[in-house]
């Protein structure tokens, strides 16, 4: 197995002997991980080695059947997704999860509407006013370029709904981003789009969690690559010197069995 020494900064999450089982079936077999601030992990494995479902325990949409997770050094139990939301814990999926009706603002402020100011807001009116004027705000931070918030999101391409939701999930004081599959329906420019995104998150000092079978982008993309198989963490690979090759070898097994 190939290690990397443990860097210096701050240890954002850590997983220890996180377990799921489904009847007989176990989904996760004791994973041990940690991600620190500011770093982009890739997560890596086969179909059913355990990559969503630690996701999911990660966002709160599943429970662990045994195991402890760490959140900014503290011990956390993840009851629901808005809880880990609350958290800091944000998540990217492949389906964005937007609504293609709603202008980009209302997209970006979705679950989080303000009110006005006063009795109006007491009363339930929202601050549209307000709330273009964050979004606005949103997308030059994250240096995203789509033009007017007002545009229908169903209008955007692919690599532009995707920014959109990435930018939804750091615009919410988010600690931790989790990606699963941001790229896997975009073209090689959209891709590219979203990768420079996802670097701009780490280098708020956000830390980036990015499951993805396209290889050559998680090499690009990643500080740390952790492979997953049959429900372990059975590698952590250093992209700058393993290559996509080595990575395909620990996901079919193959440097296990070379192991023994």
């Amino acid at each position: 197995m190939t290690t990397i020494d443990p860097s210096t900064a701050d240890v954002v999450l850590r997983v220890t002997g996180v377990t799921k089982h489904y009847g007989h079936v176990q989904a996760l077999r004791g994973v041990d991980m940690e991600v620190r601030r500011g770093e982009v992990v890739g997560l890596v494995g086969d179909n059913g080695a355990g990559k969503s479902t630690l996701i999911g325990v990660l966002s709160g949409a599943t429970t662990p059947t045994e195991g402890a997770v760490e959140f900014e050094g503290e011990p956390v139990s993840l009851s629901s997704p808005s809880h880990a939301r609350d958290l800091g814990i944000e998540t990217v999926y492949q389906d964005l999860a937007l609504a293609l009706d709603l202008p980009i603002w209302a997209n970006l402020h979705l679950g989080r509407e303000q009110r006005r100011p006063g009795l109006l807001g007491a009363l339930g009116f929202l601050d549209k006013k307000a709330m273009i004027a964050s979004a606005e705000e949103e997308l030059r931070t994250t240096r995203i370029r789509i033009g007017s918030v007002d545009a229908r999101t169903s209008a955007l391409s692919g690599g532009q709904r995707q920014a959109i939701a990435v930018a939804r999930a750091t615009a919410r004081g988010s600690k931790l981003v989790l990606m699963d599959e941001p790229t896997a329906a975009l073209g090689v420019e959209q891709q590219h789009r979203v990768g420079e995104l996802v670097r701009h998150v780490a280098d708020r000092d956000v830390p980036v969690i990015l499951i993805s079978h396209n290889l050559p982008q998680v090499r690009e993309l990643c500080d740390r690559v952790l492979v997953m198989y049959r429900g372990r963490i059975v590698a952590e690979l250093d992209p700058a010197i393993e290559g996509v090759e080595s990575m395909i070898r620990w996901i079919t097994g193959a440097a296990l069995e070379s192991e023994r």
